[in-house]
């Protein structure tokens, strides 16, 4: 079974570990280690080089045991952390939550999830438990825009599917889809006058932009779409009209078709917002992420639902607003779903995950390994 005190034990090593994204380095040299000194064959891309990260995606195989006829599936976690995460303190609090001194976010996502694959081949190597031919990617820059999963190299994925351990919630839940993420940036072009003598004269951009805006649909658009105007920029003393803005904005959607008309609508706004106005507006859209949809009955998820209840867990599927490296994955053409391990608050100083978690998501890592030898290819 789990060891409690050595998966903690683990965890809290882990998160001392300073691993900033783009700063990665040194977190992924003791993961190859690690992994290494668990028998498993290790090697890396070469990401970093097109990623911009410190450090590449790492690859760790399981060689089959037992069970050479079982599908491949891999799991899949990220290395990197968001700032503050310099110097984290763990600490095990008796109410069974494990917290940093809240100077620092802890860095549960994603070290929980790196934990439990470490402690999960542990328990199948000590309980001698049949399984088939598993992989572990392990993802650099996943905090900066998927980054590294964006720069992997697909010619060494092999699983058939595969589980990302990188979602908040209750253990059991299982993210069938998310959105595809498109990055928007837009600026305006007006004209500069003194703003107390002739400002009949000047164009204001940022008048513009503010007119724009109000007419774009924001927000949540529908169940499965939503946008976003992130930053704006612009402007300098009060004396002069503003001739220059700049605005960073993101859509997402589920579902293509919706995304496009979202784009579209915002991009409409833009261009009827300037031509009003006399001034020029630029708008540039990018495709940061595909989405992905799984269906109930699909494999993947079938064998999500069946190890959740084998460890006392509810399954439960739900639609997630947010991307993660499995949208990368699912886009490879590797089915994935992303699920949830059950830390809280994250991307805060108030960040936390049960004792009593960490150890069940390490059970579910088990248990998937174990419900994919039961099946044969």
């Amino acid at each position: 079974m789990v060891n409690r005190d050595r998966l903690v034990n683990e965890f809290m090593e882990l998160v001392r570990i300073d691993s900033e994204t783009k700063h990665e380095r040194e977190i992924s040299l003791i993961l190859r280690r690690k992994f290494g000194e668990l028998g498993l064959d290790v090697s890396e891309d070469d990401s970093m080089a097109k990623s911009g990260h410190a450090a590449n995606n790492l690859f760790a195989v399981l060689e089959p045991s037992g069970a050479p006829d079982a599908p491949v599936i891999f799991f899949t976690s990220h290395m990197d952390t968001v700032a503050p995460g310099r110097g984290i303190k763990p600490r095990l609090d008796e109410d069974g939550y494990i917290r940093s001194d809240g100077t620092t976010i802890l860095g549960s996502d994603d070290k929980a999830g790196i934990a439990a694959m470490l402690e999960a081949i542990r328990v199948l190597k000590e309980r001698k438990v049949k399984h088939g031919r598993v992989q572990f990617v392990i993802t650099a820059g996943e905090e900066a825009g998927l980054a590294g999963a964006r720069a992997l190299d697909a010619s060494k994925l092999e699983a058939e599917f595969g589980y990302a351990l990188d979602s908040n919630g209750e253990i059991g839940a299982i993210a069938v889809a998310a959105p595809t993420q498109a990055k928007i940036t837009i600026e305006f072009f007006g004209k500069s006058a003194h703003a107390g003598v002739n400002p009949e004269d000047g164009i204001s951009a940022i008048q513009v932009a503010a007119k724009a805006v109000a007419r774009m649909p924001l927000g949540r658009i529908d169940e499965e779409t939503t946008a976003n105007i992130g930053k704006i920029e612009g402007g300098g003393a009060t004396n002069i009209v503003c001739d220059y803005a700049r605005l960073e904005a993101e859509a997402r959607s589920i579902a293509r078709e919706k995304l496009d008309r979202q784009i579209a609508a915002m991009r409409d706004a833009v261009s009827s917002a300037a031509q009003e106005y006399n001034a020029r507006g630029e708008f540039k859209s990018e495709i940061v992420y595909p989405a992905y949809s799984h269906d109930d009955g699909d494999p993947v998820v079938e064998l999500a639902k069946a190890a959740i209840a084998s460890i006392g867990c509810k399954p439960r599927t739900f639609r997630s607003g947010g991307g993660s490296d499995a949208n990368i994955f699912n886009g490879l053409g590797v089915p994935t779903v992303n699920l949830a391990i059950g830390y809280e608050h994250i991307h805060t100083t108030n960040e936390q995950i049960r004792a009593a978690d960490l150890a069940k998501t390490a059970e579910l890592v088990v248990a998937l390994i174990e419900q994919a030898a039961s099946r044969r290819r």
